[in-house]
């Protein structure tokens, strides 16, 4: 079985509700939850918005290669309404990514993993954190708990209380 972080965000219509909705879906189609943090608020990261993002992230025990589970993933997307319109950063019902998956480190024209940019993101750190503090990036060789400490986004992020 393939041990795999994933990241879910979402900021428009009910957020709790789309990660909810997202977590049961994603256990359905991808694989069993074995782990899953603290909900937490965030500021908008690349982009302006008026509404905050609920970040949250699972872990999950999955037989599917990288690339069927990012199938899945798109698909579950879709089904909740995701639109995806190319032009960047923007709101959305639910985002999900794939942070790591095992220690692979894979850089194909349609998954990077871990997931390029998750050292930058405070939004991705904290949660992560809080389930592997001491797993050690395959690239970077730090734990989450180092990258987090060295991480320079002073963005938001806060327990949803």
């Amino acid at each position: 079985m393939n041990q795999v972080y994933l990241l879910l965000g979402s900021n428009l219509k009910n957020p709790s509700d789309n990660l909810k909705k997202a977590v049961l879906l994603l256990n359905e189609k991808t694989g069993i939850q074995t782990g899953i943090s603290s909900i937490f608020k965030t500021a908008p990261w690349g982009f302006e918005h008026e509404s905050f993002f609920l970040n949250q992230v699972i872990k999950i025990q999955t037989e599917l290669s990288p690339l069927d589970l990012l199938a899945n993933i798109l698909s579950i997307e879709k089904q909740m309404g995701r639109k995806r319109n190319g032009i960047g950063y923007e709101g959305r019902i639910i985002d999900i990514d794939i942070l790591f998956f095992n220690d692979l480190c894979l850089n194909d024209e349609k998954l990077t993993i871990p997931h390029p940019l998750l050292h930058k993101r405070r939004f991705t750190l904290t949660p992560l954190k809080e389930l592997a503090p001491e797993m050690i990036h395959p690239i970077f060789q730090k734990t989450i708990s180092e990258l987090l400490h060295y991480c320079e986004d002073g963005s938001l992020v806060e327990i949803q209380k």
